[in-house]
């Protein structure tokens, strides 16, 4: 079974002028078929996400003409255009709309659903896109527009602007995307205004982002983030923030927009691994957007020098949100319009800078969570996620049913290149039920192809094991789909577990539920309202690599190898080491006891020293790697 929108990596789609021309003309081809007689360009299928669609479609028709100058076009516009101002244009309030500060202002807005009452809740952000699509048509208005209706267009994007920054509390929905789109709109619109008119409302698009969203940004994994409904991040709307933040510099230079865009950038290229798979998110766990992030990923993507194309799509919507029967829908026309703008070149090369929260090399990836325990493993096409033991979820060893990757102090973490090797050693003190201080040493090591992990904590009792993951998706080529399995062995012995119940609250990989369905069920509120990642939280156990201790542990210490991915025969060696730089058997330093002094680990691939639990002279761990 295929991931419904895990697809192909969004820099395969092309994107050079003359496919943007042809996109364009087939879209213009099926408006002018779809035309109906009082001017609507709708869907005839559309029920939400529909106050802005046909203005959307305006835009895009606008666009092919200024861009080819087709005799049909404007009267398409023109008429589409009156549609909109006269059937789509709400002045009234909508009945059970919460979010009003201003009851009775008589601004206009755009609804989400048009029958009165039906669903008020989205009309902030349909009144955001609205808006979005009215200064895209204002910008090519130029020998399209008659002055009369150019001048009514302006006063409408003006109304939208102001009911959503006076009318209406700012933000309702907490969702990052569309707060930033609405500083988008103002900061574009304030270009078409007279002076007197226009300096306000670029200063208060400029205020709004810094007292309204920037003063919120949630940290997660070392970044400051634009809320996303409640959560630092979400893999569907978060590369829509990106474009919109692009869009934001774009058009007003400031270079508040391309920090911000940058930091969210390289947070992006460290969590997605090298095969463009993500999920998490307080919205849609494994949801992807499509052509809406190709804006913000191939312009900040050149901005930082990270290959940020490879993030998979959901390339259905490759060019432009289309309904089920392939049929275009003008929701989010906005952002096919600006992508076609920008002439920004995708960067495909990865980074190469070694980053904290991922060690990535070729095929291998692994992207750690802000605890620095791994959130998602790469390796040979296979991707597994953090497994489940008594509602304890992550990687790392496991003693009486008890987790040990919570950190109790300051994780430190060494990096490592050398001989086509890449590797991270990540130093974590932990507590155990027994309320004894150990310290987790997990180092990570790769060709490219391969993943070696090892792993080694202070003695510990009973019947230990390293949770090492759960084995969710493989890569199909264009698609993602699921999968039970992956190529891994452990020098101790491996098993492959699945919970023996089978409620809500165990995930079995072999079943045909997807992570952001279960997600979805566990979570407190329904579907597309509820915190996926919340739900996720409550699950109880799901499938599990379990990797038993490896023989020929130094004393005082368990020490766990794993490799993922192809190679030979597995017999890593370990040994007790001072851990000083260079080759661990030119040293005549005393090792220490109990299992806190260096580590020698040696495999068919590569020989590395750990340092000691102490660090160096400054507390930092040491580690050298070589083939």
């Amino acid at each position: 079974m295929h991931l419904p929108y895990q697809r192909g990596p969004l820099h395969d789609l092309p994107d050079t002028p003359q496919a943007y021309d042809s996109v364009l003309a087939d879209a213009s081809e099926e408006a002018l078929a779809r035309l109906t007689p009082e001017g609507s360009l709708e869907h005839p299928d559309a029920h939400d996400d529909i106050g802005d669609t046909s203005l959307g479609i305006t835009s895009l028709l606008a666009l092919a003409w200024q861009r080819g100058k087709d005799p049909r076009l404007p009267e398409a516009v023109r008429r589409s255009l009156d549609f909109h101002l006269r059937e789509r244009m709400y002045t009234t309030d909508n009945p059970g709309y919460p979010n009003l500060r201003k009851p009775g202002s008589g601004l206009p807005y755009a609804r989400y659903v048009l029958e009165a009452g039906a669903h008020p809740i989205g009309d902030w952000p349909s009144t955001v896109w609205a808006l979005l699509q009215a200064v895209n048509v204002l910008d090519a208005a130029d020998g399209l527009l008659e002055d009369e209706q150019y001048a009514r267009l302006r006063q409408l994007a003006h109304g939208y602007w102001r009911w959503l920054t006076e009318a209406t509390f700012f933000n309702p929905q907490q969702a990052g995307n569309q707060a930033i789109g609405c500083v988008v709109g103002g900061l574009m619109l304030a270009r078409h205004l007279p002076p007197e008119d226009a300096a306000p409302v670029r200063s208060r698009a400029l205020a709004l982002y810094t007292d309204e969203i920037r003063a919120h940004r949630v940290p997660d994994r070392g970044a400051l983030l634009p809320p996303e409904h409640g959560g630092a991040y979400d893999n569907n709307y978060g590369p829509i923030s990106l474009s919109f933040l692009a869009q934001a510099h774009r058009v007003s230079g400031e270079e508040t927009f391309a920090e911000d865009g940058d930091t969210l950038a390289r947070y992006i290229d460290a969590r997605v691994t090298s095969g463009g798979y993500d999920y998490g998110g307080p919205r849609y766990s494994e949801q992807h957007s499509g052509f809406e992030s190709v804006l913000g990923l191939r312009r900040f993507g050149a901005r930082i020098g990270a290959d940020l194309g490879r993030y998979r799509g959901d390339t259905r919507w490759g060019r432009h949100a289309d309904r089920r029967d392939g049929r275009i829908d003008g929701h989010f026309a906005f952002m096919l319009v600006w992508q076609i703008q920008d002439t920004t070149r995708w960067h495909r090369t990865p980074s190469a800078a070694p980053v904290r929260h991922q060690l990535r090399s070729g095929t291998v990836s692994v992207a750690f969570d802000h605890r620095m325990t791994p959130a998602l493993i790469e390796a040979a096409g296979t991707y597994y996620l953090p497994a489940a033991v008594r509602r304890q979820h992550g990687f790392g060893p496991v003693t009486d049913g008890f987790l040990l990757c919570r950190p109790m102090g300051e994780v430190r973490v060494a990096d490592a290149r050398a001989d086509g090797l890449a590797a991270k050693l990540v130093t974590k003190p932990v507590v155990g039920r027994d309320h004894v201080l150990r310290h987790v040493r997990s180092l990570y090591v790769t060709d490219g192809t391969s993943l070696w992990v090892t792993v080694a904590v202070e003695r510990l009792g009973g019947a230990p094991y390293l949770l090492s993951g759960l084995p969710y998706a493989a890569d199909d080529g264009d698609r993602v789909r699921r999968s039970a399995e992956g190529e891994v062995v452990s020098a101790g012995g491996l098993r492959l577990t699945h919970p023996a119940d089978g409620g809500p609250d165990h995930f079995d990989a072999r079943a045909a539920l997807t992570q952001e369905e279960a997600a979805f069920a566990l979570a407190a509120d329904p579907r597309g309202y509820g915190n996926p990642d919340e739900g996720w939280r409550h699950l109880v156990s799901s499938t599990a690599l379990e990797a038993a201790p490896a023989p020929g542990a130094p004393d005082g210490l368990h020490v766990f190898a794993v490799r993922y991915g192809p190679g030979g025969a597995f017999a890593p060696v370990f040994e007790a080491s001072p851990g000083a730089p260079g080759a661990p058997d030119e040293s005549d330093e005393a090792v220490e006891p109990g299992g806190s002094g260096g580590l020698l680990v040696r495999t068919e691939a590569f020989t590395a020293v750990v340092g000691p639990v102490a660090g160096d002279s400054r507390g930092e761990p040491s580690l050298t790697v070589r083939r």
